[in-house]
């Protein structure tokens, strides 16, 4: 992680009347997991969609391996996402699935066929290549959304509350996976959540985001041991200890 692969820059987006995010900058490392954490409404969402070109900001520049991509359409930026409720194709199998936006681009199919399986094996869908979305658990499928995205070989993943729908077990499951498959490909990811132990277990660093401003930007262990204001001591430190003492509850 030593240099930027994003950079924002005194990003600001209003909606109509509505300000969501207010000149905020921050950089994101090559290779590295950042979270974006903070309550519902604090404009996660609206960064991720300004990152990958969905949407545009109000005023400030993004820059991508130095160049300014502001003003560059979704599909020329080599950024991918995926999205809370994963939008596989019902009608189509995980190979195909994955195997659709190749196809879109005139790959040869040799070479298709190598890539989906390479993306198959990484995710450890091996036993599940002739399913449908339908015959595949919530995991499972989050699993192939997110080989349908790397399969592109994006510079960059953006995640958008991708387990919010997912149960306790599977969750613990895929987050394990999730870390497993970017170390593996050292692949920068920007993980959108408003579940603090999710971030803790995830990030390299972690975004804090209230009240249109970034509140801090620091590894979990810097921002638990020296929270930066009375929010992130509230949301982030105080819930987790609340955590912890429920479980300590839990088995005495």
């Amino acid at each position: 992680m030593s240099e930027p692969i994003i950079r924002a820059v005194n990003i600001s987006k209003k909606y109509k009347t509505r300000t969501v995010l207010e000149d905020i900058s921050f950089d994101v490392m090559q290779g590295e997991f950042l979270s974006l954490l903070g309550p519902s409404g604090c404009g996660k969402t609206s960064i991720l969609r300004i990152l990958i070109g969905i949407e545009r900001p109000s005023s400030g520049r993004i820059y991508k391996g130095g160049a300014d991509i502001t003003d560059v359409p979704p599909q020329k930026r080599n950024i991918g996402i995926v999205f809370q409720n994963y939008s596989l194709f019902p009608n189509m199998d995980v190979y195909h699935n994955i195997a659709y936006a190749l196809q879109a681009r005139k790959l040869g199919k040799d070479e298709i066929d190598r890539k989906v399986m390479e993306m198959i094996e990484t995710v450890g869908l091996e036993e599940h290549i002739y399913k449908k979305p339908k015959q595949l658990s919530g995991g499972q499928q989050q699993r192939v959304a997110i080989a349908r995205t790397l399969v592109l070989n994006p510079d960059v993943i953006l995640f958008d509350e991708p387990m919010s729908a997912l149960d306790a077990e599977i969750k613990l499951a895929l987050r394990s996976q999730l870390k497993e498959i970017q170390k593996k490909l050292n692949i920068t990811m920007v993980y959108v959540t408003h579940d603090q132990e999710e971030a803790f277990a995830l990030s390299d660093r972690i975004m804090v985001i209230n009240d249109l401003r970034i509140a801090q930007i620091d590894t979990p262990y810097r921002i638990y041991h020296d929270p930066a204001d009375a929010f992130v001591k509230r949301f982030v430190v105080d819930h987790l200890d609340r955590k912890v003492r429920s479980i300590e509850d839990s088995i005495r």
